[in-house]
């Protein structure tokens, strides 16, 4: 028996098919190890930043399934993703297979760029060893975001806040959003007029001797800032003679587009489909595993030479031969050496996957690499210059004393005169704004001239698009970083999205300033690209891992233990001049709260005066008059008490708008919470559960919505999605649940066939 290990169960069904039983297919389902979560014992660094890995919470069946097939295994392969990543995947399995000495077969490593049965074919004819030097690269990479995030995140935690955290390069990308926030904010608006004229062209006689003259819309060449100047322009051009001064008509060319990176791809997608960086990859990740796709995390723009003859020969065939034109791109990237072809279908032919996302996705990708090999489109573009001329001065090239000189007012327009390769990416093609025809030297005579007050705007803040585009302009971050960074900055609330645009919390610029302010060094546009650049040498094994890790960690230690001695940044400065105390009437000073800044009274906490920043007075949760029954009262162990904490139970309204609930006013050091037994009564179903034999089966609400589980939770974690319907399964002994309209009933086991009954229609047929 041959063994072939991969990442993802669903690329394991596909890659299985196309061997024909020639190979077992096993998935790790990603990551099998990884560092603990305790950073005591996650990093030896005395002895060279030597990590200690241990099997992930949830994998150990998986790896005792894989190492129990090894065991019976004459060749085994390992051929997870063609990245860092993929290849130190390959290394801990690797690993954890020669820990079982029964296993005796050599172990090599193969790559797939993409999922195609001619490509798995060719890339098992070429097994390798693992690449330590692409492994150590993606270990020094862990390691170094593991002793960043947790040393910063702990000094954050002192003096900033509970809870918060920073990161290597997820702090650079916040800092370059609040930098263009204080840019937004420090903008000071200047007045200027824009100003149109609408025009009358001679045009000509038409068969029934109508004139047929077109309207064109010129618009001035300056923005004026001075509303003097402004009038004395709508003067003279309300009252001179218009003409036409010059008409250039030139020839110009649009070359297409390189295929996708792993960042023009979330660029775009983001822009047209309106996917997040992260959603993009994980629709791409099931294109690539069902092989419609080539690996989509890369930094190439190539090609390879038959991708290449297949493209030119479906353009040759579906548009002629004009259409057919040979680009190399060279990649821009100095360091995209991961993979070996930039995004592009396995097959040229369109697809439709029956997935609306995946089909939309799979479009975008189809035309970007079809159109890359075509033909460069041809524009015409038309510029009309027309001038005024003023009743006492002639030509506006005179300076008139009277209303100065006029500018020129123009009009721009193209038309489209070869396609070439926007007949297949018509979402880059743009609209056609064709002129009317005019020859200089002709008069336009003059319909309305209008002027528009106007406010210069600042630069508009990132969108997750932009601020990709921003990261790699600045060589921060890599392909499989992007996505990971816009979550992360998402998921900890330093920044909230609204429509595609990130605007920065509160939290985000206390963090960001506090990080600015002390660790300006660390997290600068500099350090991350040539630590990025560091990593790239290990991987190259051109830079020695200990190294470069012991010349960062030694003064970066340094200088968060000097800063542990700064004082607690509770307070961000002076409340506004006026703004009073509503309990005391003394000052206030700004504070961070989970839900953004706040007012808090100077004498805290001899007085607990709050006001919201817009003056609304913040008072704190009611409080029910008892103590919390697990941490305010003294507990008997023994001889001695437990220490009496004090917590007090008070009555907070849940974020979702779901009502009241009563908690301890110790959260989140305590985190009990008191159930109304009245609410618990109607969720039960009275159904009891078939673990513990003891609690009944209740109605929960989760992050997915709901879904059933055993009253005794935490003690007994029972749990299924639907409500139990009080029956057993006559297959397996599981509860049956509620099903749907056609399956009225099913059991509540996944490994059942009466999960789905519809399959044992399909078995039995």
């Amino acid at each position: 028996m041959k063994l072939l290990i991969v990442e993802s169960p669903s690329k394991a069904k596909t890659i299985e098919k196309y061997l024909e039983g020639a190979f077992t297919v096993r998935a790790s389902v990603g990551h099998v190890r990884d560092l603990p979560k305790s950073n005591k014992k996650a990093i030896n660094i005395e002895a060279g930043f030597i990590p200690y890995y241990e099997i992930s919470k949830g994998k150990e069946k998986v790896v005792h399934e894989l190492q129990h097939l090894a065991e019976k295994a004459s060749e085994i392969l390992l051929a997870t993703d063609p990245d860092r990543e993929g290849e130190a995947i390959a290394w801990h399995i690797e690993t954890l297979l020669k820990s079982d000495k029964k296993v005796k077969a050599p172990i090599e490593r193969v790559t797939f760029h993409e999922i195609t049965k001619d490509a798995i074919l060719e890339a098992l004819k070429h097994p390798r060893k693992i690449d330590t030097n692409l492994r150590k690269a993606q270990e020094a990479r862990r390691v170094l975001d593991r002793l960043v995030g947790y040393d910063l995140s702990g000094l954050i935690w002192k003096k900033v806040r509970y809870g918060l955290s920073a990161g290597r390069v997820q702090s650079p990308a916040l800092r370059i959003i609040m930098e263009r926030e204080r840019e937004i904010r420090a903008f000071i608006p200047e007045k200027y007029w824009r100003i149109f004229g609408l025009f009358e062209t001679p045009g000509g006689k038409g068969i029934q001797g109508l004139a047929l003259g077109s309207q064109l819309l010129l618009e001035c060449t300056e923005e004026p800032r001075d509303p003097k100047l402004v009038e004395k322009i709508m003067t003279a051009g309300k009252s001179g003679t218009w003409l036409v001064k010059d008409v250039k008509e030139s020839e110009q060319k649009r070359v297409p587009r390189a295929p996708f990176t792993t960042s023009t791809l979330q660029q775009t997608a983001s822009s047209r489909l309106g996917y997040s960086p992260s959603r993009t990859m994980q629709i791409a990740q099931k294109l690539y595993e069902a092989g419609h796709i080539t690996y989509m995390r890369t930094d190439s723009t190539n090609l390879g030479a038959s991708a290449q003859a297949q493209i030119l020969s479906f353009v040759k065939k579906e548009y002629g031969e004009k259409y057919m034109q040979v680009h190399i791109y060279k990649t821009k990237s100095k360091n995209a050496q991961e993979a070996h072809e930039a995004i592009r279908p396995t097959h040229i032919e369109k697809l439709h996957t029956g997935k609306e996302e995946q089909d939309r996705l799979y479009r975008l990708i189809w035309e970007r690499a079809v159109s890359s090999q075509m033909s460069d489109a041809k524009l015409l573009k038309t510029k009309i210059t027309a001038r005024v001329e003023t009743p006492h001065v002639g030509h506006v090239e005179s300076t008139c004393p009277t209303c100065g000189e006029i500018p020129a007012f123009t009009a721009t327009g193209s038309r489209l005169l070869f396609p070439g390769w926007l007949a297949v990416d018509t979402g880059a093609r743009g609209e056609d704004v064709e002129l009317p025809l005019c020859k200089a030297g002709e008069k336009l005579k003059l319909i309305d001239l209008t002027s528009e007050e106007k406010f210069t705007e600042p630069l508009g803040r990132y969108s997750e698009a932009g601020l990709i585009k921003e990261l790699e302009s600045r060589d921060i971050g890599r392909p499989s970083t992007y996505a990971s960074i816009m979550r992360t900055i998402e998921d900890r609330g330093y920044v909230r999205k609204e429509g595609k645009t990130l605007f920065p919390t509160d939290t985000g610029e206390v963090v960001s300033d506090f990080l600015e302010k002390n660790f300006m060094n660390y997290i600068s546009d500099t350090f991350t690209a040539e630590m990025e650049n560091k990593l790239d040498e290990i991987s190259l094994g051109e830079r020695e891992y200990e190294k470069t890790l012991k010349d960062f960690y030694g003064p970066f230690l340094k200088e968060v233990q000097e800063k542990d001695k700064l004082e607690k940044a509770t307070n961000l400065g002076d409340a506004p001049e006026g703004t009073k105390c509503p309990k005391c009437g003394g000052s206030m000073i700004i504070k961070l709260s989970r839900g953004g800044k706040f007012y808090s009274c100077s004498k805290y906490p001899d007085c607990e005066g709050a006001l919201m920043l817009d003056g609304t007075e913040l008072k704190g949760p009611e409080e029910t008059g008892e103590m919390c029954p697990d941490c305010g009262l003294p507990v008997q162990i023994g001889e001695k008490k437990r220490k009496v904490y004090g917590g007090k139970l008070v009555i907070k309204q849940r974020r979702d708008g779901g009502g009241s609930f009563i908690s301890c006013s110790r959260y989140p050091k305590c985190k009990f919470i008191k159930k109304d037994e009245a609410e618990e009564a109607k969720k039960r179903t009275g159904v009891t559960c078939p673990t513990c034999k003891v609690g009944d089966i209740s109605e929960r609400r989760g992050r997915f919505g709901i879904f059933y589980s055993c009253s005794n939770y935490p003690d007994c974690k029972f749990a299924i999605k639907a409500k139990p319907t009080g029956n057993i399964c006559k297959e397996c002994g599981s509860l049956m649940m509620e099903g749907t309209k056609t399956i009225p009933e099913r059991c509540s086991s996944k490994a059942c066939l009466m999960h789905n009954p519809h399959k044992i229609k399909k078995i039995e047929d």
